[in-house]
C-alpha cells in the first residue's frame, strides 16, 4: 500500500518537473508550440496585415503635398444649328500640373501624425505577440495539468475499484456490513464522474491548443524556468512603465493626435498653388467654308502657367469646429493614456503577487501531499488491525487526491503567473524568447519599402492566407502519455531524442 500511496504522490509532480532523460523528436516543446503559433496564428498574422495597411498611410498623407499631373480628351460632333464657318466636330486635348507650394502646414502634421500611428501601431503589434503567447503558454500549461488530473482521477478509480472489490469480499466472511459497501461505491461512483469531468476539460484544452498553435498538442515536456523574474512588485512596476508595449502605443497615439490640432489649424491659413496647363485643338476640317475668303487654322495648341493663391476669410465655423474636435481627441488620447498605465500596473502587480501566491501554495500542496500519503498509509495499517472504518480510508483516499491536484494546479498556475508578469513587463515578445524556424517578422521592413512610394500602379501582388487551418485536424480524446516513460504518448512507442 505504502509503494502505491507515493506513486500516486509523485504522479503529479512528475508531469511539471524538469527531466534529464533525453527526449523524442515527436515530443513538443514550450519553444516549439511559440514558434508554430508565432508564424501561423491568425490573430498574429491578421495583426501583421493591419500594421501593413497602418504604413500605407504615411505615403497617403505624403501625396497631398506632392504634385499631380493628368489630362483630358473631348471630342463633340455637332447635329445641327451650327453657323456656316464654324466647326462642326472638334477633338480637344488637354494636360494639367499642379504643385502644392503651401498649404498651412496640414499636410506637414498630417504626415508626422501618421508617422505616430504607424510607431504606435507597430508597439500595438508587439504587445498582440505578447498576448498570444501568454496565451499559448496558459494552454500549454492547461493541457499539462488536465493530463496529470486525468492521471490522478484514473489511479483514483483504480484504487477505489479494488477498495470496493476488496469491501465486498470481507463483508461475505462477515467482516465488514452492507453500510461499509455503499460508501465505497458511492465514493467510487464519485471518482467516476470526476474523471469524466477532467477527461471532458482535457479534450476543451487541447482543442484551445490547436485552436492557438494550428496543431494537437503530442507528449508536451515540461516547460523550462522562466528567467529575470523581478525581486519586487514595484521592480516590476517600473519595468512594465518603461517597456510595455500598450503603454507605448498609447504615448504614440497621443503624440499623433497633438498634430492632428496642428493639422486642423491649417485649414484657416492661406493655400498657394502652381499649376500649368497646355491643350491642343483640331476641328478635323470641319472649318472649311463655302466662302473662299474664310480661313482658318485645323488645329491649334494653347498653354499656360500660373499661380493660385486661396484666402480662407469665412468657412461657417468648419475649420474652428475641427480643431475642437481634434483637440478633444487630443484629450481623449491622454486620459488614454493614463488609463493604460492604470491598467499596466495593476495587471503586472496582481501578476506578482499571483505568482508569489502560487509559489508559496506549491510548498504547502507539498507538505500537504507528503502527510496525506504518511496519513493514508496510518489509516490502512489502523484499519487493518480495527482501529479505523472504511470510511476514513475513503476519507483519507479523497484528501490526497486533492492534495496533488492542488499541487498540479499550483504549478500550472505559477508559471502562467509568471509568464504573464514577464509581458506585462514587455519581456514576453518574440526577440525576448529566442524563437528559431526562420527570420522574426520586422514591421519597420514592410514602413521603410512603402513609405516614399509615389507610383500610382505600383501594387502589391494578390494576398493569400498566411495562417494553417483546422478543419482537417482529428477531435482530441482524453488520452494520457504515460507517466513511467517519460517523453513517450500511450498510443506511441519511443522515438530518439530532439532539443529542448
Amino acid at each position: 500500500m505504502r509503494s502505491k500511496a507515493l506513486l500516486r504522490s509523485t504522479l503529479a509532480l512528475s508531469v511539471l518537473a524538469a527531466s534529464a532523460v533525453a527526449l523524442p523528436v515527436q515530443a513538443e516543446t514550450l519553444k516549439g508550440a511559440l514558434e508554430k503559433a508565432y508564424d501561423n496564428n491568425p490573430t498574429l498574422t491578421a495583426a501583421r496585415a493591419g500594421q501593413r495597411a497602418q504604413d500605407e498611410n504615411v505615403p497617403i498623407a505624403r501625396a497631398d503635398g506632392l504634385p499631380s499631373a493628368g489630362s483630358q480628351a473631348d471630342y463633340q460632333e455637332n447635329l445641327f444649328g451650327v453657323s456656316q464657318g464654324m466647326n462642326d466636330r472638334s477633338l480637344a486635348v488637354s494636360a494639367t500640373a499642379s504643385v502644392p507650394l503651401y498649404q498651412g502646414g496640414r499636410v506637414k502634421n498630417a504626415v508626422r501624425a501618421a508617422e505616430k500611428r504607424v510607431e504606435s501601431g507597430q508597439a500595438d503589434l508587439r504587445a498582440t505577440e505578447a498576448s498570444v503567447f501568454n496565451q499559448v503558454v496558459a494552454v500549454y500549461m492547461d493541457v499539462i495539468r488536465d493530463q496529470a488530473i486525468v492521471s490522478l482521477n484514473r489511479g483514483n478509480v483504480g484504487v477505489l475499484s479494488v477498495n470496493v472489490e476488496a469491501t465486498r469480499d470481507r463483508f461475505q466472511i462477515g467482516d465488514l456490513t452492507r453500510t461499509d459497501i455503499a460508501q465505497s461505491e458511492s465514493r467510487l461512483a464519485l471518482a467516476q464522474g470526476q474523471l469524466r469531468s477532467a477527461e471532458a476539460q482535457l479534450i476543451g484544452s487541447r482543442e484551445r491548443y490547436i485552436e492557438l498553435v494550428g496543431e494537437a498538442p503530442v507528449d508536451l515536456q515540461p516547460p523550462p524556468p522562466l528567467p529575470n523574474l523581478p525581486a519586487s512588485a514595484d521592480d516590476a512596476v517600473q519595468q512594465a512603465l518603461a517597456e510595455n508595449p500598450d503603454i507605448e502605443a498609447a504615448q504614440y497615439q497621443v503624440e499623433a493626435s497633438r498634430y492632428d490640432v496642428k493639422s486642423a489649424k491649417g485649414a484657416r491659413l492661406p493655400q498657394i498653388e502652381a499649376s500649368g496647363r497646355t491643350t491642343y485643338n483640331n476641328y478635323l476640317g470641319s472649318l472649311d467654308s463655302a466662302n473662299p475668303a474664310f480661313r482658318a487654322d485645323q488645329d491649334r495648341i494653347a498653354g499656360g502657367v500660373g499661380v493660385t493663391a486661396t484666402f480662407p476669410l469665412f468657412q461657417g465655423g468648419r475649420p474652428a469646429a475641427i480643431v475642437r474636435q481634434a483637440q478633444a481627441r487630443n484629450s481623449q488620447a491622454m486620459e488614454g493614456l493614463i488609463a493604460t498605465e492604470r491598467s499596466v500596473i495593476a495587471q503586472t502587480r496582481a501578476a506578482f503577487a499571483s505568482h508569489r501566491a502560487s509559489q508559496d501554495i506549491i510548498l504547502s500542496s507539498q507538505t500537504a501531499v507528503q502527510a496525506s500519503s504518511l496519513s493514508l498509509e496510518g489509516v490502512r495499517a489502523e484499519n487493518s488491525v480495527g482501529n479505523r472504518t472504511i470510511l476514513d480510508i475513503l476519507n483519507a483516499e479523497q484528501e490526497l487526491l486533492n492534495a496533488q491536484v492542488d499541487l498540479v494546479a499550483a504549478q500550472r498556475n505559477a508559471y502562467v503567473a509568471g509568464f504573464s508578469l514577464l509581458a506585462a513587463m514587455g519581456r514576453a515578445e518574440a526577440q525576448d524568447l529566442g524563437l528559431e524556424g526562420g527570420p522574426l517578422y520586422q514591421p519597420e521592413a514592410n514602413y521603410n519599402r512603402v513609405k516614399d512610394k509615389v507610383w500610382d500602379w505600383d501594387d502589391d501582388p494578390n494576398p493569400t492566407p498566411q495562417a494553417t487551418r483546422t478543419y482537417e485536424s482529428p477531435a482530441q480524446n482524453a488520452t494520457v502519455p504515460t507517466m513511467d516513460r517519460p517523453g513517450t504518448n500511450a498510443s506511441q512507442t519511443p522515438v530518439p531524442p530532439r532539443r529542448y
